[in-house]
């Protein structure tokens, strides 16, 4: 007998609505991965000489803040407004617990494989995610600062 626990795991739906953000890892897991990349790379450059233990909590501290402010009702609304996340309403606890667990498992990994090859990985996985998605981190940002209906419609289906 196979027992579905609620919240899931993880939900890969590619549907833009208020249960993806319920859930511990859902397809924008992978954009807080690059998360964690731009955060390796940016510590890495401005504070070269800091550990790398250090630079690594720095990152998960930052991450922890972009979440508490992302559940603000500020950006709630934003998202609701500027984006296709029509239904948004904020993440689960556990939904940002993995955000926060995802963004530091991707500084760990461009800190293994340095930055040339973390740019290809965050390359690729912007790709994936616009396949997939149809929605990815730089477009997030891009939606966030300067919405354009045309993208946002493309990635509601119509």
């Amino acid at each position: 007998m196979v027992v579905f626990l609620w919240p899931a795991l993880f939900l890969g739906e590619r549907h833009l609505d208020s249960h993806n953000s319920q859930h511990l890892l859902d397809p924008y897991a992978f954009t807080h991965v690059l998360h964690g990349f731009v955060f390796f790379w940016l510590l890495s450059s401005l504070l070269p000489r800091t550990p790398r233990l250090w630079q690594f909590t720095l990152a998960i501290l930052l991450e922890g803040l972009w979440e508490v402010f992302e559940n603000t009702e500020f950006i709630i609304q934003r998202y609701r407004e500027a984006t296709a996340a029509l239904g948004y309403y904020g993440d689960s606890v556990a939904n940002s617990l993995g955000d926060v667990v995802t963004c530091g498992i991707g500084f760990l990994i461009a800190q293994r494989i340095g930055f040339r090859r973390s740019f290809v990985v965050f390359v690729a996985t912007e790709l994936v995610l616009l396949i997939w998605i149809r929605d990815s981190l730089l477009l997030e940002i891009l939606m966030l600062i300067y919405p354009i209906d045309s993208l946002k419609t493309w990635q509601m289906g119509h």
